[in-house]
């Protein structure tokens, strides 16, 4: 039995995740970015993550060329940031209405994100249209904040303890 795509993205639609910005730079290509849910710790010892990059991504082949980048975790009101870098608008755009800095690796850091990681490719794997791309965690920048949560087709925050 295959499943359909939109029941499968219907299916996804209902998994709770955070969202991050992936960026990367190289010297012939400047700097780019996007949006990424598909983002998951993997290893503590050692500290490793995975991000999912669609092959067809300007970003997605800097990763892999350069072998550097970095993961921005998104607060609760960056969800402008979020769109912006989801696309519809050019890299130069991206980057001119967010403050970042240069990174220890090369990557752009995102200056108000709740969470900033450094990486190196380690491996990437071809899997249907994406790269997963596992990568050690050369340095954390950790900011405070409430994360930006994406459920349903819609962005959402975290409610108040009782």
């Amino acid at each position: 039995m295959t499943v359909d795509a939109n029941q499968f993205k219907n299916a996804l639609k209902l998994w709770a995740s955070g969202v991050t910005v992936v960026t990367a730079q190289s010297e012939e290509q400047g700097l780019k970015g996007m949006t990424a849910t598909s983002f998951s710790s993997l290893s503590i010892e050692p500290p490793q993550i995975l991000v999912c990059l669609n092959q067809l991504t300007d970003t997605g082949a800097i990763v892999l060329e350069t072998r550097q980048f970095a993961v921005n975790i998104l607060t609760s009101q960056q969800q402008a940031v979020s769109n912006q870098f989801a696309g519809g608008t050019t890299q130069e755009e991206r980057f001119a209405q967010v403050a970042w800095e240069t990174g220890d690796n090369g990557a752009p850091i995102l200056t108000e994100a709740l969470a900033s990681l450094e990486c190196t490719v380690v491996q990437q794997v071809l899997a249907g249209t994406h790269w997963v791309v596992i990568a050690e965690v050369q340095k954390v920048i950790c900011r405070s904040g409430e994360p930006l949560l994406y459920y349903s087709g819609a962005y959402r925050q975290l409610a108040a303890a009782i």
